[in-house]
């Protein structure tokens, strides 16, 4: 699975070494995460979600069984060299989601499983989260193979997927301890473009 053309929508400095300054990280940066990755990613996840469900929807070792099979579905907002926000996402071959899409990835599937979408804390009510639900699915939209982005969630954050494009199918077939979700969906169509004037 090749994201060559997806690379419009991971930013990249574009200047020759000579004109770079030296010891400066970009400002702000979008790229696919790796197993070097996990350890921030779960402290993040942690910190957003043992707070409020009591729940992780990727244990460490999880978070990094998708890094290693399926890096590309990733996508990690870094600021000054840190990562502020991340998207981890899998290939699903079935019409809804079952306990089994917690954790397999299915080379073969058209379908993203978004797992887990968190920021963190510090850089919370900022709008984050849209920005980086909007930059995750137009990348999405440059993989050939990927035909919907599919997530469970719980009933409050329902209006903030609604507002970023997805539809609800129903109720989502998986409980985790006393947790129930809605599932929802959004249909990935034509060729993804860029807002003018915005790097986002």
């Amino acid at each position: 699975m090749s994201v060559v053309s997806a690379s419009p929508f991971l930013k990249q400095d574009l200047e020759s070494p000579a004109r770079q300054r030296r010891h400066t990280l970009p400002a702000s940066e979008f790229r696919p995460l790796n197993p070097q990755d996990a350890i921030s990613v779960f402290e993040i996840e942690r910190e957003a979600f043992i707070s409020v469900s009591g729940e992780c929807p990727l244990h460490l070792d999880e978070v990094r069984h998708f890094l290693t099979l399926c890096p590309e579905l990733s996508l990690g907002w870094f600021e000054l060299g840190r990562l502020v926000a991340f998207i981890i996402g899998s290939l699903w071959d079935e019409d809804r989601l079952t306990t089994d899409a917690l954790t397999l990835h299915k080379p073969h599937g058209h379908t993203v499983h978004i797992h887990v979408l968190a920021v963190h804390r510090t850089f919370r009510q900022q709008g984050k989260g849209s920005i980086l639900i909007w930059r995750y699915l137009q990348y999405l939209r440059c993989l050939p193979y990927v035909r919907r982005a599919v997530l469970m969630c719980e009933d409050i954050l329902v209006p903030f997927y609604k507002k970023s494009g997805f539809k609800v199918v129903g109720p989502c077939a998986i409980t985790v301890a006393h947790l129930t979700f809605t599932e929802m969906q959004f249909a990935i169509r034509g060729h993804a473009y860029m807002r003018r004037n915005s790097q986002f």
